[in-house]
């Protein structure tokens, strides 16, 4: 072969390779769905320090609250000053009882009493939007695949086929504290690394051929992220993972997946149980202690090992997902997901209108997908999480069923910051679910606060306390920053939509209430 059709072979390779990639850059943008966010030309631009668009309050509510010694630079940065960011110690001087909503810091003393208003008033519907998923069929994966429970499953196996269209479990589903316990007191038989990620992950194998993912704990409770980290190369906590689990529960999104504390005896349940992979990464540290590092793209080296404390080892187990055979997951590309780079920004960072493209685009333009993503936002922020790239769905159930709430290993790091980009869809979308704000108005007026219920569910966890203190305080102060969004929102006018083109995001059978005092649940 002449040089001249070797060179022109060569390009024509690396041009097919070349749109190989695109397509499937393209393809992952949003959840294989074949669109992806339009060019910004031809509209009118608001940049991230600028105007807020109709209807929106990302710009406003950051300046309103963000100091610049709090500011992490949430183009990039994970890490900047431990400053608090809190609200005004000062009481409104009159509570706002009427359609005029206050647009000041919340007291910490606030009632949101104009936001309990909205509740009873259906002429807010364009930002408070009741939906009635419970009115609407929700098969579980044994009634579509037509599985008939077997007396031999496991409970594991129990919990995969009661998934529903809505939600992992039922509330008050008693597998759940009972697949708990058979997590943090079932006999391991066999431990490898789970392949993929950017921190060590370990498989558990159960005698009863169950599986968990095990991440272990690296730094003591009251251990903050690094000032210096960025989002995407922090810590993970296992401590995070059962918290959060506990959060989404209490929130009643019940979207992730069964999380429970555990202890281990790194050399009888750990390296007599490991596959040769993993054994090869052992080792004895100076002072004594077994260790192990594994292989992942972070943090997997001798200067951050993993050492038992001398043989005990805490963790963190979350149950597996259900087999590809019963439970196919589609992975889909967050609107909402950060750069990932130090320096660069995200599009939804420098276009203060972002939201309205996103809303253009399936799965978003209809369903209850973009309220599913203002629910995540909420959980995010309460916990601190911006490592939120991509999110999961069950085939199964189409695109009309929930995001799973899955890997929260870099929450609960910095309980005196609250990152309020964390808030960017809510706050740009200004739209949210009427069983959301019920539940957060009641966790921040009622009688029992959300650190008090997180408190209490954590306390029976093998490994309790699970939170420091200061992580508790800051759930309670950042339900009041999320009520106030949503009332900058209402202050704003809501979303950029009509109440007539809020049927255009919602379920086609799921419709906006129409009058007050109807007769139909709504509970979403």
């Amino acid at each position: 072969m002449k040089l001249r059709e070797r060179v022109t072979l060569g390009a024509s390779a690396l041009a097919v390779l070349l749109t190989l990639g695109l397509v499937l850059d393209l393809q992952l943008d949003l959840g294989m769905s074949g669109h992806r966010l339009v060019p910004s030309h031809g509209r009118v631009k608001y940049s991230d320090n600028g105007a807020d668009p109709p209807k929106a309050a990302y710009n406003s509510f950051r300046r309103k609250f963000l100091e610049r010694t709090n500011s992490s630079g949430s183009g990039g940065g994970g890490g900047g000053g431990t400053g608090q960011i809190v609200t005004s110690s000062s009481l409104f001087l009159q509570e706002t009882t009427s359609h005029v909503f206050s647009t000041s810091r919340p007291s910490s003393r606030d009632q949101f009493l104009d936001l309990k208003e909205v509740l009873l008033d259906p002429g807010h519907q364009e930002v408070v939007i009741t939906t009635f998923e419970n009115e609407e069929p929700n098969p579980t994966i044994a009634t579509i695949f037509k599985i008939k429970p077997k007396h031999n499953l496991t409970l594991l196996d129990r919990f995969h086929l009661g998934i529903s269209k809505h939600e992992l479990y039922k509330e008050n589903d008693p597998i759940v504290p009972a697949l708990l316990h058979d997590m943090a007191t079932g006999k391991i038989v066999h431990v490898c690394q789970k392949e993929g990620g950017t921190q060590i992950k370990l498989v558990i194998d159960y005698a009863n051929k169950d599986q968990a993912l095990f991440k272990p704990m690296r730094f003591p409770r009251e251990q903050q992220t690094l000032p210096n980290h960025f989002y995407f190369t922090d810590f993970e906590r296992h401590t995070a993972e059962i918290a959060t689990f506990h959060l989404d529960r209490l929130l009643g999104f019940r979207r992730a997946m069964p999380v429970t504390g555990r202890t281990l005896n790194i050399t009888t349940e750990i390296y007599e149980l490991a596959d040769e992979d993993l054994l090869k990464t052992f080792f004895i540290s100076p002072s004594n202690n077994k260790c192990f590092h594994g292989k992942c793209t972070y943090y997997c080296d001798t200067g951050h090992a993993i050492c038992g404390n001398p043989d005990s080892l805490e963790g963190s187990f979350a149950a597996f997902l259900p087999p590809k055979e019963i439970g196919p997951r589609k992975v889909w590309r967050h609107p909402w997901r950060r750069s990932y780079h130090k320096r660069r920004k995200a599009q939804w960072e420098q276009e203060a209108d972002y939201c309205n493209l996103v809303k253009d685009i399936p799965p978003y333009n209809e369903g209850r997908r973009l309220l599913d993503l203002m629910d995540m936002a909420v959980l995010d922020f309460l916990s601190g999480n911006m490592d939120r790239h991509h999110y999961e769905t069950f085939r199964p159930f189409g695109n009309d069923t929930f995001p799973i709430h899955l890997d929260h290993g870099r929450g609960f790091g910095r309980p005196f910051h609250d990152e309020l980009t964390i808030l960017a869809p809510l706050l740009q979308c200004c739209f949210i679910r009427k069983s959301t704000l019920e539940v957060l108005l009641r966790y921040h007026t009622g009688e029992k606060r959300l650190s008090e219920a997180m408190r209490e569910s954590m306390a029976a966890d093998p490994v309790a306390p699970i939170l420091w203190e200061p992580h508790l305080a800051a759930l309670d102060r950042r339900i009041g920053l999320v009520l106030q969004a949503v009332r900058d929102c209402l202050a704003k006018g809501g979303s950029s939509s009509s109440v007539k083109d809020a049927d255009d995001y919602l379920p086609r059978s799921i419709a906006v209430e129409p009058v007050a005092g109807s007769p139909r649940n709504n509970n979403s």
